[in-house]
């Protein structure tokens, strides 16, 4: 017996109501434990407030008084663990550090979705912890983030002027054609599936794609940025680097190709002396007198070129 006509709508509500939940589900990041902590390093656990009432998880590593800081984010379905290749080169070259999980993640607080606008509001969450250390420089706070948390640095530095550095690790360039990119992954047509998903993201998250693509908010970005990326990176392309680079606001954002994947922050070693340049001169000390060379300065650190290059050029 055919339905009535009148329960046709009804059905159709809640079809749509049930793939909305597929798609949430479909793209939840996966929440995975640290296994390990920053053994040899002088860390402590800590909780940072959060938006929303909400906490994060992180490691703090401090490096003397008034020491120039790092934020360091992870990328999707990742965690501060992950991130733990940074940390002893970093210290050891005189940053303190924040390594931290982002909501939905680790050992932070869950919410209702995890997104690239989120992982912003953690990071400046991190950054503003950072900024009331009496062990920290407020002055000299620089931030790192991998992949998704690469682009929510670059976001997160767009509209905060206290952020004195930006390293990325293999940012997209535009959050949809990253997306196109898993559906086509997954065999999932464009159309009609394909851009619906697309269309309730936008609407779940309640922001534009264009607006927080890196390839956009890099051109708003008032400090240095060093992006990195791995000229074998199968998942973002290294394309997107070179059209994140070519949206820069000026010269102070440079382009730093390497050999490797895209969650090889172990094999970030040949990179490690240009990170710390880079870093070096992002946070360094103002001084009122710009003829006096500070003594925790580093006047011997050449400026990177001009150009995009790798590690093993001569």
């Amino acid at each position: 017996m055919p339905l009535p006509l009148i329960l046709l709508p009804a059905l159709a509500v809640l079809a749509l109501l049930g793939l909305n939940l597929l798609i949430r589900k479909g793209l939840a990041a996966p929440r995975v434990m640290e296994t390990a902590e920053p053994d040899g390093l002088p860390w402590e656990a800590v909780a940072i407030p959060g938006t929303g009432g909400k906490s994060l998880f992180g490691w703090f590593i401090p490096a003397g008084p008034r020491a120039p800081a790092v934020a360091v984010l992870h990328g999707w379905g990742g965690n501060a663990q992950m991130m733990l290749p940074l940390a002893r080169p970093l210290h050891e070259a005189g940053f303190a550090l924040l390594l931290f999980d982002a909501r939905c993640h680790g050992r932070s607080d869950g919410d209702s979705f995890a997104s690239l606008p989120r992982f912003a509001e953690d990071l400046a969450s991190a950054v503003g912890w950072l900024q009331g250390r009496p062990e920290v420089d407020a002055h000299r706070i620089g931030v790192i983030g991998h992949s998704v948390g690469a682009g929510a640095a670059l976001l997160m530095a767009a509209h905060n002027a206290t952020v004195a550095g930006v390293v990325s690790l293999a940012a997209f360039a535009h959050p949809a054609t990253m997306m196109r990119r898993w559906l086509r992954s997954m065999h999932i047509p464009h159309f009609p599936l394909g851009a619906y998903i697309l269309w309730y993201v936008q609407r779940t998250i309640g922001r534009r794609f264009d607006d927080i693509a890196p390839g956009h908010t890099i051109g708003l970005i008032r400090c240095p940025v060093l992006l990195v990326h791995g000229t074998d990176d199968q998942v973002v392309p290294a394309d997107d680097a070179r059209a994140i680079h070519a949206h820069r606001r000026d010269d102070r954002t440079r382009l730093l190709l390497l050999p490797c994947g895209h969650d090889d922050s172990g094999e970030l070693d040949g990179a490690m002396g240009e990170i710390v340049d880079f870093l070096n001169q992002a946070l360094a000390p103002v001084s009122l007198y710009p003829d006096v060379v500070p003594a925790t300065g580093h006047p011997d650190v050449p400026a990177l070129p001009e150009r995009e290059f790798t590690p093993n050029e001569q």
